[in-house]
């Protein structure tokens, strides 16, 4: 499929601050593509360029191959699921879907068309006389993107739209919201700081530091491959080890533990090393593997999420996952364990 959507080199200055800094960025139709990026970053910024909201500074941007520059955000073919929702809570639901095919002054059989079929897409046929007040948090989630879809946008945008939902409601609504776009097939492009939202959720991803896009890739390769220190740091737990010196293979932090990192051949000064990338009790005939026998400090029970931070006789401390393997369910504090990782698991970056 082609693009729909193409930010060309776009900028945005407010006075001497760059919120947004010189931007490229191609989605597909179709593509579920999330902006990715801690606070102030600059992603909402985006997002709010796309809509019309703000004007770019430098730079333009197209939808299906049409220029934006001078467009109103009203006719911009883009909608927007704001972090608030911002429903009508005087309306029942059916009127909060019809709110914006009324607008367009649209027949009432096909305002009543159109809404009875997105809410039969997102599951709340049978709703239409409900009040907002009287819905879960995952229902208004719900009423808020239908009445943005129901009007048909090439792009829905979606502005953190989980961030007010508790924690157990946001993993359901993770897999719901991809699913619903997946049989829709609108083009979605949401901006989160929540790297399980961008990850579980999209099919690619834009991480976004200081206004700049460090990496644009899909969730796996972003996960496996980070390009740059910050998306490494950023994206998924990790150690992190702060390099003060480099000699042929030989890498030594500043805690003083020296390892082998053979093949580099720039002078990095940060090193990441996943805690599930940790092997505990490698076999001896394991190559390309860094060894090395810290003390437990301490065991972080959490399921299958078990944790162990490591200490080493350098002062390196190490944040390692545990296998839920009955071989290593007698670990305690104070155990001295061996424990490798393979060359390849040991990422280095100049920053």
């Amino acid at each position: 499929m082609g693009n729909i959507l193409e930010i060309k080199d776009l900028s945005k200055h407010f006075d001497d601050f760059i919120a947004v800094d010189q931007v490229t960025l191609n989605v597909k139709e179709g593509e579920f593509v999330s902006i990715l990026g801690p606070s102030g970053c600059g992603k909402t910024t985006l997002l709010r360029i796309i809509a019309g909201f703000l004007k770019e500074s430098v730079g333009d941007i197209f939808i299906r191959d049409e220029s934006m520059k001078g467009i109103s955000p009203e006719d911009r073919p883009v909608n927007i699921v704001f972090q608030s929702l911002a429903l009508f809570p005087m309306m029942d639901v059916y009127e909060n879907v019809a709110f914006g095919l009324k607008r367009k002054k649209l027949s009432k059989e096909e305002v009543a068309e159109r809404v009875n079929d997105m809410l039969t897409r997102v599951g709340l046929l049978g709703f239409e006389k409900k009040r907002i007040n009287e819905l879960s948090g995952g229902q208004k989630q719900r009423v808020a993107i239908a009445r943005s879809l129901v009007m048909k946008p090439s792009i829905l945008l979606l502005d953190e739209p989980l961030s007010a939902l508790d924690r157990k409601l946001r993993e359901h609504m993770k897999v719901e919201l991809k699913e619903l776009q997946r049989e829709i097939g609108t083009t979605f492009i949401y901006i989160t700081h929540d790297q399980s939202e961008a990850l579980v959720m999209s099919d690619r991803v834009a991480v976004m530091n200081k206004g700049f896009l460090e990496q644009v890739d899909t969730p796996h390769n972003l996960y496996n491959h980070p390009r740059t220190g910050f998306v490494a740091g950023f994206v998924g737990e990790n150690n992190k080890f702060i390099i003060t010196d480099k000699s042929d293979d030989t890498i030594t932090t500043d805690g003083g533990w020296e390892l082998t990192k053979p093949g580099l051949d720039f002078v990095p000064t940060v090193m990441f090393m996943r805690p599930e990338a940790f092997i505990l009790q490698p076999d001896e005939h394991m190559q390309d593997v860094v060894r090395f026998e810290p003390t437990i400090k301490t065991i972080l029970f959490d399921g299958a999420n078990t944790k162990m931070s490591v200490m080493l006789k350098s002062g390196d401390e190490i944040l390692i996952s545990l296998p839920q393997n009955a071989k290593f369910q007698g670990l305690k504090e104070g155990d001295t364990i061996q424990i490798g990782v393979a060359y390849d698991n040991i990422k280095c970056y100049k920053e």
